[in-house]
Formats: structure tokens, C-alpha cells, sequence
């Protein structure tokens, strides 16, 4: 059900109808040999293994709640999702960044900018490993954004200037299982990502699972060691007028006492860009149905601003403390 694919053959013809396929009609796909350095995967994995099993006074230093930018550890059950909390823990990084002062804001997106939170005194080794990981997958998403337009009928160059700096961001994500969790848990929630792109790599545990809008049934995206999982996000919806759809999906708890590793990588272009709607041709045009959205989830044209609408969504606390005045604005309820 989810299509896998070689990167490496991302120039090829057949692989370009497979994607467009694949992302048309699931909104999802599986990525191999995408450029990962020998030993890269299993370095990054069990790193971000040994930042889990840190004493959590040593977590908790990097408490996302003191970061204006959404940095940091976020504690369990702490990230809301379709309006309830997620059974997960988690670290949040991005591009580093100097703060910008808010008398210098263009917009309010720009308190996204900012430095990350990481463990240096308590493992020096995660830092460079994760942003070496970002640089890899920045390289993948590169190339897939280009495979993508070629896919389409456009020059393969056609989204090159909007990612000029992009505004990616990743997580380091670890569910738990406990016995105190009821019938309602969630590892995350039903939602769609409202980025351009995400590339996930996902441990042998399962749970993640998408739902196709043509089939409107939950199918599993199984794990497949060395891949990354592919997903459209809604900025590409957008730009495709829904003809590449931006698929629901969530990740089902862990059985107590279990625990599932992933790490997520959004793909996303500057935030001040609003994505002009591409030239379809007439045969793709006419399997375009326009953008799924909803009075709890509006679409909004300029990235910035459904980032920002994402994130007051995901961390209310976080918003609450350093961005009250916003949150009347942005819309700080619901889910992500």
C-alpha cells in the first residue's frame, strides 16, 4: 500500500510516476538510499536512545517552556495533538539562529527564530550527530522538492528560490507506554503536517498509520529498516491544489511498558514565502479537488503564519507564557 522508492533514482522516468502516484493517491511513500553515510542511522538512533535515558533533572535543563521559540525537551504527555495530549516525549530543533528582537519583527512568525536547547555537558556527541542528520536530510528534501516539480511537469527547479533558507525543523521522539493510560491514548493524534514535506525515520515498532482519503480506512506504514517514511504537508497541498494531498495520520500508543524511537524531519521553505499555486497541466488539473481544510484547521497562504498557528496549537504552554498578547491573534486552541 505505501510505495517505496530509491532516491538515487530520483532522475529516472519510472520513478517519477511512481512518486506523483504515490503522493497523489496516498499523500504518502517510503525513501531509500537517500544519501545516509554508513553508520549515520544507527549512531543517530542510539544517541537519541541515550538522551531519553538521561536523569530527567538533566531533560528537563532543556525544558522547551524557557525557550520563546518552541526549543527544547517537551515532557511527556505535553504536546497536544487534535486537542489532546500525545503519549510521547520529545526534543525540538531547528536551524540555529540568532533570536530576533520583537521591535525588529516583520511579522510575529519571527519569534520562530531562535537558538535550540541541547545536552552538551551531558552528551557532547548529540549535538553534531542531529545537525549532521538535519544536513543530510536538507540535501534528501532538496533533491525529493526537485523530483517532485519534474513529476509534475515542471523544471525541476521550480521551488528552488522559495528554499532558499528554509525553515525546516525536527524532533527526536520517544512514546511510552504506561498502565495508567486509558482507552483514549494516543501516541499522536489524527492530523495532518502543515509543512511542505516531512521525512520520518521510524524504529522497527510500528504504530504509524495514515488514512487515505480515496479509501477513508487506517492502513499501517510499516517500519522498513534504513527508509524514510515521505509525507506531504499541507504548504504542498496548497501549492498543487490538493492534487498531491496532504494525508491524515497518527501513531498508535505503546502496550505498557513499551516504548517506540522516531525522528522527524519537516521540510519546510522561509517563512515569509506564500506558495503561488503551480501550472498544472489540464490531465492533472482535472484530479485537482482544491484544499482540505476545516473551521478548526484554516489553511493560511504565508508558511510563517501557519507554522506559528501550529505551533501555539502543539505547546499551549509554551505560547501562553511567552506569547500571550499572540495567542488572541494566532489562535492558540485545538489541535495540530
Amino acid at each position: 500500500m505505501i510505495p517505496v522508492l530509491r532516491l538515487d533514482e530520483s532522475r529516472e522516468p519510472r520513478f517519477l510516476e511512481q512518486l506523483r502516484s504515490a503522493l497523489h493517491e496516498v499523500g504518502f511513500c517510503q525513501l531509500t538510499h537517500f544519501g545516509a553515510a554508513p553508520g549515520q542511522i544507527d549512531e543517530l538512533m542510539e544517541l537519541t536512545r541515550r538522551f531519553f535515558a538521561l536523569p530527567e533533572p538533566q531533560r528537563l535543563a532543556l525544558d522547551n517552556r524557557r525557550s520563546p521559540h518552541f526549543r527544547g525537551y517537551t515532557r511527556l504527555g505535553h504536546e497536544i495533538t487534535a486537542g489532546r495530549p500525545d503519549a510521547r516525549e520529545q526534543l525540538d530543533f531547528a536551524p540555529e539562529q540568532p533570536p530576533v528582537p520583537r521591535d525588529r519583527w516583520d511579522a510575529p512568525y519571527r519569534l520562530l527564530e531562535g537558538p535550540n536547547q541541547w545536552p552538551d555537558a551531558a552528551l557532547p556527541q548529540l549535538r553534531p550527530a542531529v545537525l549532521g542528520w538535519a544536513e543530510t536530510l536538507s540535501q534528501a528534501a532538496t533533491e525529493l522538492t526537485r523530483a517532485i516539480a519534474a513529476s509534475l511537469g515542471l523544471p525541476r527547479t521550480h521551488f528552488d528560490a522559495v528554499f532558499d533558507r528554509p525553515h525546516w525543523f525536527g524532533k527526536l521522539i520517544r512514546y511510552v507506554g504506561r498502565d495508567s493510560d486509558g482507552a483514549d491514548a494516543q501516541g499522536v493524534g489524527p492530523h495532518a503536517d502543515w509543512g511542505f514535506l516531512t521525512l520520518l525515520l521510524q524504529d522497527g515498532s510500528g504504530g504509524l498509520q495514515a488514512l487515505p482519503s480515496r479509501t477513508g480506512e487506517w492502513v499501517d506504514v510499516p517500519p522498513l529498516d534504513g527508509a524514510l517514511v515521505v509525507n506531504v504537508g499541507e504548504m504542498l497541498e496548497v501549492a498543487t491544489h490538493g492534487y498531491l494531498v496532504s494525508t491524515v495520520h497518527r501513531v498508535l500508543p505503546c502496550a505498557p511498558g513499551r516504548t517506540r524511537q522516531s525522528v522527524g524531519f519537516f521540510w519546510s521553505p522561509r517563512l515569509d514565502v506564500v506558495l503561488d499555486p503551480v501550472p498544472l497541466t489540464p490531465e492533472l488539473a482535472a484530479h485537482a479537488p482544491g484544499v482540505t481544510e476545516t473551521a478548526h484547521n484554516v489553511l493560511l497562504p504565508r508558511f510563517g503564519d501557519n507554522a506559528l498557528k501550529g505551533w501555539f496549537r502543539s505547546h499551549p504552554e509554551v505560547a501562553e507564557r511567552h506569547h500571550a498578547d499572540l495567542l488572541t491573534r494566532i489562535g492558540g486552541t485545538g489541535g495540530s
